[in-house]
């Protein structure tokens, strides 16, 4: 190794799962008749609808501008689009001011959290945890005061409010939850937005997958008060919706002056976000309300075949299932990061251990994070769930 610096909290936090994960398959051989059923990553492996890939293709080959930098907060167009769509589905006014568009939601997040705490300062974290959230708030030096949510998963305002201090900047959430798969219900959000509001803190919301919630109509009312972005900072993706995940496109909607600061954040680091992703995310917005709809559908008809199975299985419980994940106890006296490199071998699957999500009874937690798996059911079909389930009820360990 290079004698060169290494900043010492990026040497502490821990390497990117995703990639652990597939580190485990390298080298693996799965036979034909039992493929391997990789279910660890909450990403759409099938492409973006050929129209929709058709009007990229048409900017990239017709649109000179689409290979020059944009503006850094993003297209304007994109911009009122989200406003405009945003403010009829939560029954709010977001204006476009209000909005900037990202290179992704983790850069939403980074760019967000940035603006709001520094090393030394602390935010209100659920566990289980979306794991690059952590990853960052350790390589930042923001520490994270977990928040134990039990074997329902959700969050309890009460039980936050005993953990804000004088160094507390933030709370922040994940609904329709990653990897819990669990949808916060609406007055749990509100409850979190009124703490936040009492002792001047960030609510950051992340709904990334909000698109496949199985509640029609908006999920909460907070954007209906025409104070929200006091206080709420909302999250968004366009990787799930139309499969846009190659060109990282995402979304902040905050005050006008957060937004400020976000954009320094954002010309430090990438500039702007890629102008042929937006513009594929707008023809998106703009025309695949149905097509949208119908995918929704989809990945909860597989929720659904999913609950089924996991009833047909002695020993499992899920926690939580819903959008693209399951969060399942495993029956298995091993922890979860060792049942999980097993059932590659022994049952051809690939999913991500609860010891990715949260802390380890070694690091104060209380056993949920060894008991637990994250399965990213959306990444297959009913028939595929339905061998996930018949080769989970065949494993020994």
């Amino acid at each position: 190794m290079s004698g060169t610096p290494i900043n010492p909290r990026y040497a502490r936090t821990i390497a990117p799962p995703v990639m652990e994960a597939r580190r485990w398959i390298d080298g693996v051989t799965f036979p034909e008749d039992r493929p391997l059923i990789n279910l660890s990553q909450a990403a759409p492996v099938a492409p973006p609808p050929e129209p929709l890939r058709q009007a990229m293709a048409e900017a990239l080959l017709n649109r000179p501008e689409s290979h020059l930098y944009g503006p850094v907060l993003g297209l304007p167009e994109l911009r009122a689009e989200l406003a405009g769509q945003w403010s009829k589905a939560y029954g709010g006014t977001i204006r476009p001011d209000q909005v900037a568009v990202t290179a992704g939601c983790n850069q939403a997040f980074t760019a967000t959290l940035s603006t709001i705490a520094g090393a030394g300062d602390a935010v209100i974290l659920p566990t289980p945890w979306y794991f690059n959230h952590k990853m960052w708030l350790d390589m930042e030096g923001v520490e994270a005061k977990l928040l134990a949510t039990g074997d329902d998963l959700i969050p309890d305002p009460e039980a936050a409010a005993a953990l804000v201090c004088a160094r507390t900047r933030a709370i922040i959430l994940v609904s329709p939850n990653n990897p819990g798969g669990v949808e916060y219900p609406a007055p749990v959000l509100r409850a979190f937005r009124d703490l936040a509001k009492r002792h001047g803190l960030a609510l950051i919301l992340d709904e990334t997958y909000r698109d496949f919630h199985s509640q029609t109509g908006a999920p909460h009312d907070l954007f209906a008060d025409p104070d929200w972005d006091e206080t709420l900072i909302h999250l968004y993706s366009f990787s799930k919706a139309y499969r846009l995940t190659g060109h990282r496109v995402g979304a902040v909607m905050a005050s006008p002056a957060r937004l400020v600061e976000v954009e320094k954040f954002l010309d430090t680091v990438a500039i702007c976000p890629p102008q042929i992703g937006q513009i594929g995310a707008l023809w998106g917005m703009r025309n695949l309300g149905d097509w949208l709809a119908g995918e929704r559908l989809e990945i909860l008809r597989r929720r659904d075949a999913l609950i089924a199975g996991f009833q047909r299985l002695p020993g499992w419980h899920l926690l939580g299932c819903g959008a693209y994940f399951a969060y399942a106890r495993h029956p298995f006296a091993r922890p979860s990061d060792a049942v999980a490199q097993a059932l590659v071998g022994k049952a051809g699957i690939l999913v991500l251990p609860g010891t990715m999500f949260g802390p380890t009874r070694a690091e104060g937690g209380d056993g949920q994070a060894e008991a637990s798996l994250r399965i990213a059911f959306a990444n297959a079909d009913a028939e595929g769930l339905a061998q996930v389930v018949d080769r989970l009820a065949g494993v020994t360990l």
